[in-house]
C-alpha cells in the first residue's frame, strides 16, 4: 500500500508539518514558517485550500497527476487523495493551507452551499489561478483568521467568525473559478459537468449494484441526448471519448477505494462488476498496472 497520511482532521496535517494547533476543527498553516517540509500523499476527511505561490512537482489529484502553476490555490473535500509520497526530499513551500472540518458546518447556512463550489471537485482539473491582487486579498483574509484563532478560545461566537472569512475566502475562490470558466465553451463545459455529476450520483445512490458500471447508452439517455451527440460533446471538450471520461471515472474510484482497504473482489463489487478479473483489466489499461500492483506500490 502507498505511504498516505490519513488527514481525518485539520491538525492531522499541521502535525504532520509541526505547525501549530489552533483549533480541534481549523487548521491554518503558513508554509514560509514550517518550511522546508516532507512532502505527504494525503488522504481527506477534510475540506481544504492549499493557497500557495509554489508547489511540489508531480502532485497526484485522484488519478491524475500534473504541476501546478505558481501562485494558484488547489482545493480537496473530504474522501478525495491528493499530494505528492513523501521520498525523503525536504521541499522549500511559500504560501498557505486552510483545512477544516465538515463538523464546523453542520447546521450553518455553509454546508448545503459547499455543493455549489465546483472548484472542491476531481473535476475540476485546473487549479484556481489568482491575479497578484487576489493573492494580496485572500492570503490577508487568512491572515486575519489565523489571528482570531490564536487570540480567542473555541466559542459559538469564535466559530461564527471563523465561518464569515472561510465564506469569504470560497466566494473570492468561486469567482476565480467561474473567471476561468468564462474563457471557456460554455455550452460544451455545462454538458460535461452535468455528465460528471450524473456519474458521481450514481454512485452515490447505489445504481451500480443494480445496474453495473455505466455506459454511454444509458448517460446519453439520462441527459436526453443521443449517445453520438454525447460522445462528439464530450470528445470537443476534452480531446477523449464518452466512454473514456467513463472509465477514468471509475478508475477513480476504484483507486480510492482500494486506498481505503476495500480488497479488489470488494472493490469490483462496489464498482458494479460482475467479476473482480473484469475491473482488474481496466484497471491495467487505464493505470498500466493491476490492482494489486497498485496496492503494493511504495
Amino acid at each position: 500500500m502507498k505511504n498516505i497520511l490519513h488527514v481525518a482532521n485539520p491538525n492531522d496535517y499541521a502535525g504532520y508539518l509541526g505547525a501549530p494547533l489552533l483549533h480541534p476543527l481549523v487548521s491554518v498553516i503558513h508554509y514560509d514558517e514550517v518550511s522546508p517540509i516532507r512532502s505527504s500523499l494525503n488522504r481527506y476527511g477534510v475540506y481544504g485550500l492549499f493557497i500557495q505561490r509554489n508547489f511540489p512537482k508531480n502532485l497526484t489529484y485522484g488519478i491524475k497527476m500534473f504541476d501546478a502553476p505558481d501562485g494558484s490555490i488547489i482545493a480537496v473535500e473530504p474522501g478525495q487523495i491528493g499530494g505528492r509520497e513523501d521520498d525523503g526530499e525536504k521541499l522549500s513551500i511559500s504560501g498557505w493551507a486552510l483545512l477544516f472540518s465538515p463538523e464546523l458546518l453542520h447546521g450553518t447556512d455553509l454546508e448545503p452551499r459547499m455543493k455549489d463550489y465546483p472548484f472542491f471537485s476531481y473535476f475540476a482539473t485546473e487549479t484556481l489561478r489568482m491575479e497578484p491582487s487576489e493573492w494580496g486579498r485572500i492570503t490577508q483574509l487568512v491572515t486575519q483568521l489565523r489571528h482570531e484563532l490564536q487570540e480567542n478560545a473555541d466559542s459559538p461566537a469564535l466559530r461564527a467568525v471563523v465561518l464569515g472569512y472561510i465564506r469569504l475566502i470560497l466566494e473570492y475562490c468561486n469567482r476565480i473559478y467561474q473567471r476561468q470558466l468564462s474563457g471557456e465553451d460554455k455550452a460544451s463545459s455545462d454538458i460535461l459537468k452535468r455528465f460528471h455529476h450524473l456519474l458521481r450520483e450514481y454512485y452515490l445512490e447505489g445504481r451500480q449494484l443494480d445496474l453495473g458500471v455505466p455506459s454511454v447508452s444509458y448517460c446519453a439517455g439520462r441527459l436526453a441526448y443521443s449517445p453520438r451527440y454525447l460522445g462528439d460533446v464530450i470528445h470537443s471538450a476534452t480531446g477523449g471519448t464518452a466512454i473514456g471520461y467513463i472509465h477514468t471515472f471509475v478508475t477513480e474510484q476504484g483507486k480510492n477505494l482500494l486506498m481505503n482497504g476495500h480488497n479488489i473482489n470488494e472493490t469490483a463489487h462496489l464498482l458494479g462488476f460482475d467479476y473482480p478479473h473484469h475491473f482488474t483489466r481496466l484497471f491495467k489499461k487505464m493505470t498500466g498496472m493491476t490492482p494489486s500492483g497498485f496496492l503494493g506500490k511504495k
